[in-house]
């Protein structure tokens, strides 16, 4: 457990990341949806690209009028419908599971009673339904009702452990809960995708640009980096 200097320390230095990405990238926006088509989106996201789960979610809304349609759908419309986002098989009853629970629960296809929710009772409500996991909740809860909620995805989860502002062995849930703790009030939405579009431009998986990275002053990773492969040149 981190002492609260330490917790200090890492929130001016998450304070400077988020000013440093705002003056490179500015300020993020984004298209906002009703908890339920987003709670479908990102669904149709999960182990594909953007460009695949937009058509997914073309397709799906051409093939089906409404939420309630797709609910009461013969599966394998569903399933072929997404097919683009790939797991259509198991996507397509995952989604439409969803859209039942949420009519049982709530007589109706609207999660807008989360705004009125705290965070943590409104994130328990949706990790109790199958198939939604801490980013698919944090999405719907940052994006659609304004939680201060983080999401964290392999991107982000990457980048945090690069610049140390999570233990090492953190794994992607945790840090949801940890980035929440260090995001300055009111930042959540444009440091989470501004941290994304860090990680898939630059700070990349196998090859980060490191020299051309804004927020390399801030960074252990590279010296990380060097001082590993003088490590193994010795081991040699």
């Amino acid at each position: 457990m981190m002492h609260a200097t330490e917790w200090a320390r890492l929130r001016r230095k998450v304070q400077r990341i988020h000013a440093i990405l705002l003056d490179t990238y500015g300020e993020p926006r984004w298209t906002k949806l009703d908890g339920v088509s987003e709670l479908v989106a990102t669904i149709l996201s999960q182990n594909t690209n953007d460009s695949n789960r937009d058509l997914a979610y073309a397709r799906l809304r051409a093939r089906f009028p409404t939420w309630e349609a797709v609910r009461d759908a013969d599966p394998q419309a569903v399933i072929e419908a997404i097919r683009p986002a790939g797991l259509a098989n198991q996507k397509g009853p995952r989604i439409q599971n969803a859209l039942r629970r949420i009519t049982e629960e709530r007589s109706r296809l609207s999660l807008d009673f989360l705004a009125e929710m705290p965070l943590e009772e409104a994130r328990a409500w949706l990790l109790s339904i199958n198939g939604v996991g801490m980013k698919t909740a944090s999405i719907i809860l940052l994006f659609c009702y304004d939680k201060p909620a983080f999401p964290v995805d392999t991107h982000v989860h990457r980048v945090t452990g690069r610049l140390g502002i999570r233990p090492p062995t953190m794994n992607a849930d945790q840090t949801h809960l940890h980035m929440e703790r260090l995001c300055p009030p009111g930042a959540h939405g444009a440091l989470h995708l501004n941290l994304i579009r860090l990680g898939r431009e630059v700070c990349r998986a196998r090859t980060p640009l490191c020299a051309q990275c804004p927020l390399r002053r801030l960074c252990p990773y590279p010296q990380q980096s060097k001082q590993r492969e003088v490590e193994q040149a010795r081991a040699l």
